[in-house]
């Protein structure tokens, strides 16, 4: 019987698998850490593109910022023109507001009332008088109410009793009186007869 020692076979075997260990292990580990570095280069780019792109967002903002504020002073500007034109406006349209005062005044008034004085503060209007008797500024109260589009908000203020002397015989009893109403604008007057005629039509349709 042949006897054949493997010892030495096997040993080389062994350390063969264990060198191919070691260098698959090693190229396992550079492939590892080369991946690790692409990764590592991908991310910074990605990274270095985000920060680009934000830069890019930031200056396009302030611009955007920028531009807003201008548009608000435009704005803030468009509104104050609009109030100095509507003042304008509101001032000629007020020229002729005196003459309807004083007419439609004088239309209102009933037969027994005087006005003593009157005093005019922008659209408020303030009348002191002398009625033959209270129910007479009732009366005007209601006129200026409704009978007259040019004013509004009438308010008795106060009526006090008083006397008139006519003669040396002859006293009278009075109403000394004081009135505030507001005019109205020849706009609202306008929107005010415009609502009545509208209404008028829809009345007589009816």
């Amino acid at each position: 019987m042949i006897l054949i020692n493997l010892l030495p076979h096997r040993e080389l075997a062994r350390k063969r698998r264990k060198d191919l260990f070691n260098v698959s292990a090693g190229l396992f580990a550079v492939l590892g850490l080369v991946i690790v570095g692409l990764v590592f280069l991908v991310i910074q780019a990605e990274t270095d593109a985000q920060l680009a792109r934000n830069n890019l967002l930031r200056s396009e903002i302030k611009v955007f910022d920028g531009q807003i504020k201008e548009i608000a002073n435009l704005e803030a500007e468009i509104v104050a023109l609009q109030a100095r034109q509507q003042a304008v406006e509101d001032l000629q349209a007020d020229r002729n507001v005196p003459v309807h005062l004083l007419s439609e005044l004088n239309r209102l008034l009933p037969d027994g009332v005087y006005i003593k004085a009157m005093t005019q503060n922008g659209l408020d209007v303030a009348v002191q008088g002398v009625a033959q008797s209270n129910e007479r500024v009732s009366e005007l109260l209601r006129d200026l109410n409704s009978a007259s589009p040019w004013f509004a908000q009438p308010q008795l203020v106060e009526i006090v009793a008083g006397s008139v002397k006519l003669s040396d015989r002859d006293q009278r009893r009075v109403a000394n009186f004081s009135i505030r109403f507001k005019l109205q604008r020849p706009a609202d007057v306008e929107k005010k007869l415009a609502a009545l005629s509208a209404d008028g039509k829809a009345k007589a349709k009816k």
